[in-house]
């Protein structure tokens, strides 16, 4: 399958590496690669940009790649903000994200609720691709790419009315995160319509 989202730029976190060939071929066609620093010693190319706070850049690696190292030292965001604000210096506005999953749990539920944050605040259109699936975040009506059997979340985070089509069970405004978990698509592609944001994960695999 092919994912539904071509981004001008692509951040890799320092989290699990992905090894699924659809995250792989967005980071080796990435336009603009901005690597969270300690990110980059996963890398087999240079990136176009390290960002981050460098503690987790060896004296050797700072000497080498000098050029293209930006330090942040404020602690007010994380790693994965600073490059998202320095992407955004760039002129970029559609950003997917590689590595933002695994390792720490925190860490993981922190950078999926960063995508509605980056959506709502700084008005960016992003997605977060793990080995299994991406996020992408949605506001109103949106018509989403899907095949027959592909796996379903629906996240509502502030609709007081959701619906959709195209799904095995209609999607409501769901209350609590889990009810709109593990829908399914019945065709390639489904229809959703929210008063609010709520955000969406679809598998690469089938069930």
């Amino acid at each position: 399958m092919k994912i539904d989202f071509q981004p001008d730029a692509v951040i890799l976190a320092n989290g699990q590496f992905p090894t699924h060939s659809i995250p792989l071929s967005v980071l080796e066609q990435a336009h603009y690669l901005c690597c969270c620093d300690g990110a980059v010693n996963n890398l087999r190319r240079k990136p176009d940009a390290i960002v981050g706070d460098g503690d987790s850049l060896a004296p050797d690696f700072k000497q080498n790649y000098g050029d293209i190292i930006h330090i942040i030292d404020e602690q007010e965001y994380n790693d994965l903000t600073k490059a998202t604000l320095f992407c955004m210096q760039k002129g970029f506005k559609k950003i997917a994200y590689i590595g933002a999953t695994g390792k720490r749990e925190d860490h993981t539920m922190g950078n999926i609720s960063l995508m509605v944050y980056y959506t709502r605040e700084l008005r960016l259109d992003v997605s977060l691709l793990s080995d299994h699936g991406y996020f992408t975040v949605h506001k109103g009506y949106c018509e989403l790419q899907t095949f027959e059997g592909q796996q379903v979340s629906i996240f509502n985070i502030n609709c007081s009315e959701l619906s959709g089509e195209g799904l095995k069970w209609e999607p409501y405004a769901y209350q609590s995160l889990w009810q709109g978990t593990l829908n399914e698509a019945l065709s390639a592609t489904i229809r959703l319509h929210g008063d609010g944001y709520f955000m969406v994960f679809r598998t690469f695999d089938a069930k």
